[in-house]
């Protein structure tokens, strides 16, 4: 295999030792109020020899929280949790980046401690159930934001910004991706409000455009990210994208001049709309091929598609997946049982190469 995944780059304001990211990935392993724990903090640095970690998706306020036991960045016990799992991928000789997810409509009052009914652009109930600690229930019809309060939420995304970094993050990631709050507003599917961030394609980006201005007035552009998901089904819960050559070229338009640190795309497998936004986008694209093997992804990396890889199930069930890929040697299989909550079984027992040769 090449060496191109082991070349340095710096991203922004954010050197690399390597090209191969660890995708966010929900693992629901916080304390009841949105903490992280001395536990997160062990799995994250784990993983700190992929040249940089995006975490799970963190609610930038107390609304933006969809599942159970997510981590929060709002308060001043998330900023400590967070501390510490900061320090610890540091310590390791890693990256950190908190991806701050608002989950919108994808959401339960059951899993939330304020029960309060979910949020969104306009009130269209999503379709599809999501676990609950009653077990999987319908998602509720969302209640409408009011333009107020959706200004209100682009500073929630600022704030949170602002804590992750003094939490000691190196960036953040914000989530526009898979049918969230920031894509819900892309979609007049789930967007049909009369206001400026409804109607048109110029008002249907407003709302992700404002939050990554925001952010990166508050951190820096080369401290921003931002995830989408051109043409990728994956979690849209009934939304369909009417046009996505038209709507993501329209944004990355909006969005260049920003000067991100970079762009993470979940790749929904059009090659040619794929090839359109590399083209448009003025910095570094991090993409993310699920199921591809490591010497697909690598080739995205040779051919420029791609700066860095990111990678999900790999990362999660393989701590040391880089020694592993270098040794060409056997990778992990994930427990899909442990994925989503409980303790350290399928979260921090994984083996190394090392321990299994020892």
């Amino acid at each position: 295999m090449s060496n191109t995944l082991w070349t340095p780059v710096t991203i922004g304001e954010i050197p690399l030792a390597n090209r191969l990211a660890m995708a966010p990935m929900t693992r629901s392993r916080s304390t009841a109020d949105g903490v992280p724990t001395e536990l997160n903090a062990q799995y994250y640095a784990q993983r700190a020899s992929n040249g940089l970690i995006i975490t799970e998706g963190t609610q930038p306020c107390a609304d933006g929280q969809g599942y159970p036991v997510t981590p929060g960045i709002h308060t001043d016990e998330h900023i400590a949790g967070w501390r510490k799992v900061a320090d610890a991928v540091h310590a390791a000789g890693g990256r950190l980046v908190v991806q701050l997810m608002h989950v919108g409509r994808v959401a339960h009052p059951d899993n939330t401690p304020h029960h309060r009914q979910p949020v969104a652009p306009s009130a269209i109930k999503p379709a599809g159930e999501l676990f609950t600690a009653t077990g999987l229930q319908e998602m509720p019809v969302p209640r409408e934001l009011t333009t107020a309060e959706v200004a209100a939420t682009v500073q929630d995304f600022r704030t949170a910004a602002a804590a992750a970094i003094a939490a000691g993050a190196d960036g953040v990631e914000i989530h526009g991706a898979n049918g969230y709050l920031v894509n819900q507003f892309l979609f007049a599917g789930a967007n049909q409000r009369t206001d400026q961030y409804g109607g048109s394609l110029d008002n249907r980006i407003r709302f992700a455009v404002e939050v990554a201005t925001a952010v990166a007035d508050e951190i820096g552009a080369g401290r921003t990210g931002i995830r989408l998901s051109p043409g990728n089904p994956f979690q849209l819960n009934g939304l369909i994208e009417e046009d996505p050559h038209e709507l993501y070229p329209h944004l990355l338009r909006a969005l260049a001049p920003l000067n991100l640190a970079y762009l993470h795309l979940a790749h929904g497998g059009d090659e040619e709309l794929l090839a359109t936004l590399r083209g448009l986008w003025p910095t570094a694209m991090l993409l993310n091929r699920a199921g591809a093997d490591i010497a697909t992804r690598a080739k995205d990396i040779e051919s420029g598609l791609a700066d860095v890889v990111t990678v999900g199930s790999m990362a999660l069930a393989n701590p040391d997946l880089i020694a592993r890929i270098q040794a060409d040697a056997p990778l992990n299989t994930p427990d899909r049982a442990t994925i989503y909550a409980g303790g350290a079984a399928g979260y921090t027992d994984y083996p190394t190469l090392a321990a299994e040769t020892a």
